[in-house]
């Protein structure tokens, strides 16, 4: 069953599902009134869309409903003022209502290296991509490495869970940080930025962080440990680690 829902101007109409409606709705607190009109057309863009997700081609899947230049729906991500923590947070909380409350949340952690070129892209540098690289050949990427925490949600028709991303931030080179005065953040550093969001923004929820070989280390470790009433660290031991005691509180 469909609904009309009106962006735009009021000849600007088209459907979406009357149960998909609550959900994109719910992320309307993020924008101003008119950059939402066109996030709403860009998303149903997204959905039509059966090529590469660009912006250019998710406004010839909309046609006539993309009203307006096309650099406007550009400026949606180059100048309109939004916050990603506010769009976190409303998808991770529609999420979390959907698994039981005693029921912890598996929020899997993983760095994603995604190459560009372009002259005038910020934050680029160059990073190791794990997904192209093998025992024996090492690749290197230009571009941005991305932080990212995800919520595990197991669908009917899966057999394995998904990992649906809420969360995300930039790596940003130490030269470039160093330039700008601003103090260097590692991937573990942001990793704990994004746990930390999540455990401020549902303090009655506990989390299971579960990551890879790159997160066994001593400093995530010890920041699980002091927020272990709310999150568990399950991550790939090193081949020579030494196992102890959580310290005492003496």
């Amino acid at each position: 069953m469909c609904q009309t829902w009106r962006i735009g101007k009021e000849s600007d109409v088209f459907t979406f599902p009357q149960a998909a409606e609550p959900l994109i709705s719910a992320f309307s607190i993020a924008f101003s009134r008119r950059t939402f009109q066109r996030v709403g057309v860009l998303i149903l863009g997204a959905i039509l869309s059966l090529r590469r997700r660009t912006i250019t081609a998710m406004l010839g899947a909309v046609g006539p409903a993309a009203r307006g230049h096309w650099s406007d729906f550009h400026r949606v991500f180059s100048r309109a003022a939004w916050s990603p923590w506010t769009l976190g947070r409303v998808l991770a909380g529609l999420i979390l209502e959907r698994i039981p409350a005693e029921q912890p949340g598996v929020i899997p952690v993983d760095d994603t290296a995604v190459q560009h070129k372009g002259k005038r892209v910020y934050g680029k540098g160059r990073h190791y991509d794990a997904i192209r690289s093998t025992h024996g050949h090492t690749v290197w990427v230009w571009g941005h490495k991305w932080v990212t925490v995800a919520i595990n949600v197991k669908f009917p028709f899966a057999s394995r869970p998904w990992a649906l991303p809420v969360l995300c931030a930039l790596y940003r080179p130490e030269e470039l940080n160093r330039a700008e005065g601003r103090r260097h953040k590692t991937p573990i550093r942001l990793t704990m930025q994004l746990v930390a969001a999540l455990i401020h923004w549902f303090p009655r929820r506990t989390f299971i962080l579960v990551g890879d070989g790159g997160d066994a280390s001593h400093e995530l470790a010890r920041f699980c440990h002091r927020h272990r009433r709310h999150v568990t660290l399950v991550s790939r031991f090193h081949a020579d680690a030494n196992l102890y005691d959580p310290p005492s509180a003496n």
